[in-house]
């Protein structure tokens, strides 16, 4: 039933918190038995409304962006509810084991920083670089539809060279209509170009992706550059938004890599369960964005 439910940006802040916990034991989230190892393995403190892991918690086992702390690092943002609206203005910091905002970033995949954006339900999805101004503060716009937000933060700090995803929550006050889940396919257009995805994500293995881009039914074999590839991946596991991390196979330049029409990438699924794809590729000086809903079976048994 779709009845539009007026909601309040305080309402929204703890729809989407109980939200999170309870994604984290649904059928698409994590197995429970991972996640009743992660939580036995871990002490939590509460920080802005979601836990803090410390401790012995293997959270390597764990997608990424599940955290709004680890390691010292916090995502820090300005604010936490925002009326909707396009180019909506979004500012935060990455506060350090210190306390401090951090100001010096190594370079990932030609940015200092990636900011990823996307509504609980998977709706809405943007990719964009922020800015870093004066005191560490991060600037950006984005457009937001009401709802519960996920931002995730994808940085290196220069102090340590480890690559970090943190999240956190954004409430958007307004009219809100969840948007069901698209059904999995393997076929995703967008623009007039055709994006088909080949390769089956698997439970606890690496596997091989490609997507394979044509428009009006010929192969596109001049693909652009982005962010150090021709195609950037974010996979995210339904219920919880688990960010996965995904690494394209070769780099513009190397002879045996061409510019399209496939683009190669691995990851690992932590879990069974649904996810969503969405793949970034330029063309004609545009970036666009194909996405997919897959599903991940059970590990096979011994």
């Amino acid at each position: 039933m779709n009845t539009p439910l007026k909601l309040s940006a305080f309402a929204l802040g703890l729809a989407a918190v109980f939200g999170a916990a309870l994604g984290v034991g649904a059928a698409v989230g994590p197995d429970p038995s991972t996640a009743e190892a992660a939580d036995h393995g871990a002490d939590a403190e509460e920080h802005g409304g979601e836990a803090t892991h410390t401790g012995e918690s293997p959270a390597e086992e764990l997608p990424a962006g599940l955290l709004v702390s680890e390691a010292g690092y916090t995502l820090d943002l300005a604010e936490d509810a925002l009326p909707a609206g396009t180019a909506a203005p979004v500012s935060f910091r990455i506060l350090g084991p210190d306390g401090a905002p951090v100001t010096a970033f190594d370079v990932e995949h030609e940015e200092d920083l990636h900011l990823v954006a996307v509504r609980r339900d998977l709706d809405g999805f943007q990719h964009v670089h922020p800015t870093l101004g004066a005191g560490g503060v991060w600037t950006t716009t984005l457009d937001l539809t009401a709802g519960a937000w996920r931002l995730f933060a994808d940085f290196v700090p220069s102090a340590d060279g480890e690559n970090r995803i943190l999240g956190a929550d954004l409430a958007v006050a307004g009219s809100f209509d969840p948007a069901p889940l698209p059904a999995p396919t393997a076929t995703a257009e967008v623009d007039g170009y055709t994006v088909v995805l080949s390769g089956q994500l698997e439970a606890g293995t690496e596997t091989e992706l490609q997507l394979s881009v044509s428009r009006d039914g010929v192969p596109v074999t001049d693909l652009q550059p982005y962010l150090g590839a021709y195609g950037h991946l974010v996979v995210l596991r339904a219920g919880d938004l688990g960010y996965l991390h995904v690494h394209p196979l070769g780099e513009p330049g190397d002879p045996a890599v061409a510019p399209g029409p496939h683009v190669e990438f691995a990851t690992t699924a932590p879990s069974a369960g649904t996810y969503r794809l969405f793949l970034d590729f330029r063309h004609g000086d545009t970036v666009r964005t194909a996405a997919f809903t897959v599903t991940v079976p059970e590990e096979a048994g011994p």
